[in-house]
């Protein structure tokens, strides 16, 4: 077994210090030779399904594994949704399940000689071109995920001496012998049903001449999910047979020379599609073309992919390099895994191998998908976000009913912690007495037997349940325990997340000035989050005439709070874009006044130096920003959650900022939060922090030089009892949420911290003009080149070397005026215009108007 994938070697870093023009080809980067050092390579085959090689095409994905004479694949996808927002039947936690479609395994072997060994059967995963080569003892693999339909294609080419037969096999994830009234109907028919209260899941195989399906149909109520696995073999006859209840078997003679094998999938949410009929359609659109017309596509995929957007870099160290390398795999997971109906999950994307289970379950935490998500504006990968932006707009209904039902307040209210369809519909009566609870209206030890009995059948990982905590069975009966806190539990009153999610599509407007995008499909969300604050029963005037906000979570770790930080920084960003938003559309004039009266009397941020803030008895420190006031239910933590960083999201600190004092608090809570000292290589950053992020915004180079590069290298182990306590498995991933919960998380933080410290384009605060920077929180020694996407709609590439910044190229998607912060201070800018100097510009921020598609040079005058 490897100890870590082996690095390819380094080539020469060829930079040119000067402009390098966007397109197929920039002088002096070899795009593809620079993603090919983020590239996998194994000797030999790993001992864990969990190390194996990740492949995917956005919709469909498996890691791909070996034993000595086969090999894994585990088909996933984001859009198999066997559990709804109506569930009733999942109360134990990480009981819940999605994604999985079914095994495949390609057996290759002859009884006692091993083809894949520990050593000397070379895997390698090619980022670039996407494509897996597995080399064993006479065979080799070839493997690809097509883009266009959602097949893998594997090619083996077996040079044995003596050749063996071949034997694909497609396996259920699920098989017990549970009793229904159907059941030799469903023997006869090769099914298996597995009921778990009123779910129920039923896999079927089938036969299609010389292909083999496996459907499964999930089904709660009026919630229905189906999904298809389909395989054919391709240039050698093959036989179709059901091996036993839970497994088809594709049989081919033994033959010298390549054969080509497509597995297929498809998924619906609808119960009319013909599911096994989509499948083979897959299969049907590779339309005879060989494997390698088939590779040739994938990798041109992956091409065009790489030209949007990349960074380069180099130290002596190496560690430069490393953050590179990196950088780039963690592009290729998420274009992998994000082109689809939803949103990749941060415990397991498509890389599960152990079936249906994934320790967190189905529904979605917005911290942790936020992690994979913030990064992909800056690096030009918009329609990666789409998942993300398609699940959140799609769960608006449901997002309303729930602000007045759960709060009896209005717009949208999206909880931390949802599913993939929001919030269910409650009972009026529910909904009625879970008002006066969570609003702490009733006390709680008055809720009701209705309430309660409701309440024990729903999954305790939801926002709405989760001041349950675990449980046991007693006598038959599943017997939940409660947190202790009434109706609060870490993610119960997490109220910012409307006001993040709806931030994000804001900040996708930013990227790009897509006026039809506001209007259709930010500005209802950022309007909805406004007026859930603005009629939040528990957001009122004080004393002192401020807006106050009582009964609140900052983020999981203080619970029923004042003031909190989240809260503070949510509602000073979402009014101010809501009033922004509308005036660019011209309209709502009555509600643009009201959100900028509400913003005027809103409370300040709580500091330590407030009597009643949330902190330390005997801290006598400098003045931070804290997470909240008194008084306060229950809290851990003192300076803001470093895995949240509200102030930082919302653009309330950054260089840019107008607040002296605000840039102050922010300096002093960053150093704050690094009680060890300064930042240097040993500094632990956490899997979900966005420390580096922080320090990145404020331009300190530490933070560039050490936390990036750490939180990568994931120090510390965060999950004991998870294959390698937590931390990066062979292929980069890790474990840290526990088994089977593969993620890139920390990958995602630092990607954006690392973007950040390139090219900031934050504005000065929210829905101000924002002014680009270049590098600034950059290490002098470290060597750079970028194309990296700005707000204003500008792709910008640089390049710095030698402890210099070299010329840059803006390209202007958008035809807005241009801000930047000139690069080369007190000194006078050329400017050149689709390859014509137009003239000199000079000043501390130089301004210039720009033409849709237009190019502009920008050099150090002389």
């Amino acid at each position: 077994m490897p100890s870590r994938p082996n690095r390819f070697p380094l080539a020469c870093f060829t930079l040119l210090f000067g402009a390098v023009r966007l397109g197929a080809a920039e002088p002096g980067v070899d795009v593809r030779a620079l993603v090919a050092r983020s590239d996998l390579h194994y000797p030999g085959a790993v001992e864990r399904s969990e190390d194996g090689m990740p492949i995917g095409n956005g919709r469909m994905g498996s890691l791909v594994w070996t034993t000595p004479t086969a090999l894994h694949f585990q088909v996933n996808r984001n859009d198999v949704q066997p559990i709804s927002c109506e569930t009733s039947s999942f109360f134990e936690r990480n009981s819940d399940y999605m994604g999985g479609c079914g095994f495949v395994d390609v057996d290759l072997g002859m009884a006692g000689v091993d083809v894949f060994t520990a050593q000397n059967s070379p895997q390698h995963l090619s980022i670039a071109d996407g494509l897996l080569t597995i080399a064993g003892r006479g065979v080799t693999a070839r493997i690809v995920a097509w883009p266009h339909r959602d097949v893998f294609a594997i090619e083996l080419d077996d040079r044995r001496a003596i050749p063996q037969p071949l034997a694909v096999s497609l396996r259920m994830l699920r098989y017990a012998g549970q009793y229904h009234a159907a059941l030799e109907t469903q023997n006869r028919n090769h099914i298996v049903t597995i009921r778990t209260r009123q779910h129920t899941a039923t896999s079927q195989l089938h036969i299609r001449g010389d292909r083999i399906i496996l459907t499964q149909e999930f089904r709660e109520g009026a919630h229905v999910a189906k999904s298809a696995v389909a395989i054919a073999v391709v240039g050698r006859m093959a036989k179709a047979t059901f091996v036993h209840d839970a497994e088809v078997r594709l049989a081919a003679p033994a033959g010298a020379g390549r054969v080509s094998i497509l597995v297929a999938s498809a998924a619906t949410l609808n119960a009319g599609d013909d599911v096994i009929a989509a499948a083979l359609a897959g299969i049907d659109a590779t339309g005879g073309r060989s494997f390698d017309q088939l590779a040739s596509e994938t990798a041109g995929w992956w091409r065009a992919f790489w030209a949007r957007g990349w960074i380069e870099l180099h130290s002596r160290d190496g560690v430069a390099d490393y953050v590179a390398e990196n950088y780039h795999y963690y592009l290729y997971l998420m274009g992998a895994t994000s082109r689809g109906r939803f949103p990749t999950k941060f415990n397991g994307m498509l890389w599960n191998t152990a079936g249906d289970l994934r320790t967190w379950g189905a529904q979605h935490w917005f911290a942790n998908l936020s992690c994979l998500y913030e990064a992909l504006f800056a690096s030009n990968r918009l329609e990666l976000l789409d998942p993300m932006f398609d699940m959140y707009s799609g769960m608006f209904d449901a997002a309303a009913v729930a602000a007045r039902q759960q709060w009896g307040s209005e717009g949208i209210y999206i909880p931390e912690t949802v599913w993939f369809d929001g919030l269910a519909r409650l009972p009026d009566d529910v909904a009625a007495e879970m008002r006066e609870l969570y609003l702490l209206r009733k006390p709680w030890p008055q809720r009701s037997d209705r309430f309660m009995a409701y309440a024990r059948t729903r999954l305790p990982h939801s926002s709405r349940w989760n001041w349950w905590g675990g449980g046991s069975w007693v006598e038959g009966n599943w017997a939940p325990t409660e947190r202790g806190f009434g109706p609060y539990g870490p993610v119960t009153h997490i109220l910012g997340t409307t006001a993040k999610v709806a931030y994000l599509f804001w900040r996708r407007y930013e990227y790009t000035l897509d006026r039809e995008w506001l209007k259709t499909r930010a500005y209802p969300m950022i309007k909805g989050a406004a007026e859930f604050y603005r009629h939040f029963p528990n957001v009122r005037r004080g004393e002192d005439g401020r807006m106050h906000i009582h009964h609140v979570n900052s983020n999981e770790s203080v619970v029923g709070a004042r003031d909190t930080d989240e809260d503070l920084s949510a509602m000073r960003a979402i009014f101010a874009v809501a009033g922004r938003a509308a005036e660019i559309l011209d309209v709502d004039p009555e509600l643009r006044g009201q959100w900028t009266e509400f913003l005027g009397r809103l409370a300040p941020l709580p500091t330590s130096s407030d009597s009643d803030a949330i902190k330390p008895a005997d801290y006598t420190g400098p003045r931070v920003f804290v997470r909240g006031r008194t008084p306060v239910v229950n809290g851990r933590g003192f300076t803001p959650d470093g895995n949240s960083l509200p102030m930082w999201f919302f653009d309330l600190c950054n260089l840019d900022s107008r607040d002296a004092d605000m840039t102050a608090l922010a300096n002093a809570t960053f150093d704050r939060a690094l009680r060890g000292g300064p930042p240097s290589a040993d500094t632990p950053v956490g899997v979900l922090s966005k420390i580096a992020i922080a320090g990145a915004a404020l331009g300190r180079v530490d933070a560039t030089r050490h936390l990036i590069p750490n939180q990568m290298r994931s120090l510390t182990a965060e999950r004991e009892g998870a294959y390698r306590g937590g931390r990066p498995l062979l292929n980069r991933l890790s474990l840290r949420e526990g088994h089977q919960a593969f993620d890139a998380q920390r990958l995602g933080r630092a990607a954006e911290a690392l973007q950040l410290a390139l090219l900031n384009s934050s504005p000065p605060g929210p829905a101000q003009e924002p002014a680009i920077r270049l590098f600034a929180a950059w290490p002098a020694e470290w060597d750079a080149t970028f194309m990296l996407r700005a707000r204003g709609g500008f792709v910008i590439t640089a390049a710095h070397k030698d402890g210099r910044i070299g010329s840059a190229e803006i390209h202007s998607e958008a035809g807005a005026a241009c801000r930047l912060h000139n690069p080369w201070p007190g000194k006078e800018v050329t400017l050149t215009r689709d390859g014509t100097t137009t003239g000199r510009i000079r000043g501390a921020l130089l301004v210039f108007p720009t033409r849709i598609g237009e190019r502009v040079r920008l050099e150090r005058a002389n």
